[in-house]
């Protein structure tokens, strides 16, 4: 054996060896973040449903006449709390590095939950809550999917991300008017209502922003984020899978 093989043969089978226990520890972090995910998740989802808390329904119940600063309240709650909303949100700019292209997909984003907030409630416009739900989580699905350059790597397309955000926008909106729908709001500063709520969802969506903006910021900082980006947004995508099953667990099983 020529002089140094054998040293060339062990930091081989070394670094081999390090390969593999950091491909494994990745694994095992993995499973255990999609894990706790999914207890996030599906823990609300059984529990809460399609329902608001039990202290807001009973305000809503009693509502009467304008109450624009309760409804912001409501509204910026929702949106803060809303799982399936800031998943979305965290797939959008999570590759937007410049501050004036995340405003531009968020005003995208916020002309699309607007509109169907505002019409879902004022035009009595319905559908099933399950089922749009469902729509909503599969936008999980595909921004984590996108963010994975999967349409490009198996498809060879390149869907536009900014239209794309808008109509997943419109769903996402649609999903807060059912909620609202469940309660039979009085006529009597109904539009005045709304659009509190609504001014309250984008409330509490820019703190959503700016705290995951600061977490991202933090993240891409560090050395391994570009390693780690294709995982985060496999568990992103999988986080969306598990919220569409969920929600079309609700549409088959629940009773109506």
């Amino acid at each position: 054996m020529p002089p140094g093989t054998q040293d060339m043969c062990r930091d081989s089978t070394e670094r081999e060896l390090i390969v593999a226990i950091e491909s494994q520890s990745m694994c095992r972090s993995l499973r255990v973040a999609a894990l706790i995910l999914a207890a996030v998740i599906l823990t609300p989802a059984i529990v809460a449903a399609h329902g608001v808390a039990k202290g807001d329904a009973r305000f809503l119940q009693h509502l009467q006449g304008a109450a624009v600063a309760p409804l912001m309240y409501l509204g910026a709650k929702h949106m803060v709390t809303g799982y399936d909303h800031l998943l979305f949100l965290v797939g959008v700019i999570f590759f937007l590095y410049r501050l004036r292209v995340v405003v531009r997909y968020v005003t995208r984003f916020t002309i699309g939950h607007s509109i169907t907030l505002l019409a879902g409630v004022l035009l009595g416009i319905r559908a099933n809550p399950y089922l749009i739900d469902a729509i909503i989580g599969f936008s999980v699905v595909y921004k984590a999917f996108d963010n994975m350059d999967g349409f490009r790597q198996w498809f060879g397309v390149q869907p536009d991300s900014r239209a794309a955000v808008l109509v997943f926008g419109l769903f996402h909106g649609f999903g807060l008017a059912t909620k609202l729908q469940d309660f039979s709001l009085p006529p009597n500063g109904l539009v005045a209502n709304i659009v509190g709520f609504n001014v309250g969802v984008e409330i509490g969506q820019v703190v959503a922003l700016v705290a995951v903006l600061t977490a991202l910021g933090y993240w891409r900082s560090r050395a391994g984020f570009a390693r780690q980006a294709f995982a985060a947004n496999g568990v992103l995508m999988m986080a969306g899978f598990l919220l569409v099953g969920v929600q079309l667990s609700g549409y088959f099983l629940v009773p109506r």
